[in-house]
């Protein structure tokens, strides 16, 4: 049996004022074992963001149970979720948010740098360079992001994203600032990283990025309906 990475147990998130409620996420179910690819997609106001800060950290539930490796990360500090975050995943945007004023290397060298751990200069040196390698950058790595196209700077982005090898990528509309030819070559690469074993939950408006996903589930008021499993081979 597969190891489970994300194990979320009847998550709900309400969203209170002084005149009303807002159920944006109603008893989510949602399991995420090593090495799948799965997508999440729905209308505009379907819950994707909730759910997806939720998965990432950047929010908590109402309720419910969130494990990430089996460890509960349901409840925990400012600087506890700021920990794991860095350590256990791996965010990718549709805006690059990269630094122009550092390097291609620099950019990606930093959740090393900032991390917990104790990196050497030759260790971050050369997981910075494999990164770069997965994305077929390395000749790229002296060059600041705007001097880059965008298919470029989305591709230092995933290398960025991977460089603290996370126990699983958040990719969020990752080709919304892409023309066709470049979403595809970003979507193409996402799909080599999981074939090469990396675990990713992709949010995505466009059916036919979110049938590229092995297991495909849609979000309907806060909910999610039952799991598609998409044949790559039809794509």
């Amino acid at each position: 049996m597969q190891d489970i990475k994300i194990q979320m147990t009847n998550i709900t998130k309400v969203f209170e004022t002084q005149s009303m409620e807002t159920h944006a996420l109603k008893g989510i179910d949602l399991t995420i074992r090593s090495g799948e690819y799965i997508s999440i997609s729905g209308p505009s106001g379907c819950g994707k963001s909730t759910l997806l800060s939720i998965l990432g950290l950047l929010d908590e539930a109402t309720s419910g149970t969130y494990m990430i490796e089996g460890h509960d990360v349901t409840k925990l500090s400012l600087a506890q979720s700021a920990a794991i975050r860095a350590e256990k995943i791996g965010f990718i945007f549709q805006q690059f948010n990269l630094i122009d004023e550092l390097s291609v290397f620099d950019n990606i060298a930093l959740p090393l740098q900032y991390s917990q751990q104790q990196y050497s200069a030759q260790e971050i040196t050369q997981r910075v360079e494999q990164c770069l390698e997965c994305v077929e950058m390395l000749h790229r790595k002296d060059h600041r992001p705007n001097m880059l196209s965008g298919g470029q700077q989305q591709r230092i982005a995933i290398a960025r994203a991977l460089v603290a090898n996370p126990a699983i990528l958040l990719v969020d509309e990752p080709t919304g600032n892409l023309d066709s030819k470049n979403g595809d070559a970003i979507m193409d690469l996402l799909e080599k990283l999981n074939n090469d074993g990396t675990t990713i939950c992709l949010v995505t408006h466009d059916p036919r990025y979110a049938d590229r996903a092995s297991i495909h589930y849609n979000l309907l008021d806060g909910q999610i309906q039952k799991a598609q499993e998409p044949l790559r081979e039809a794509v």
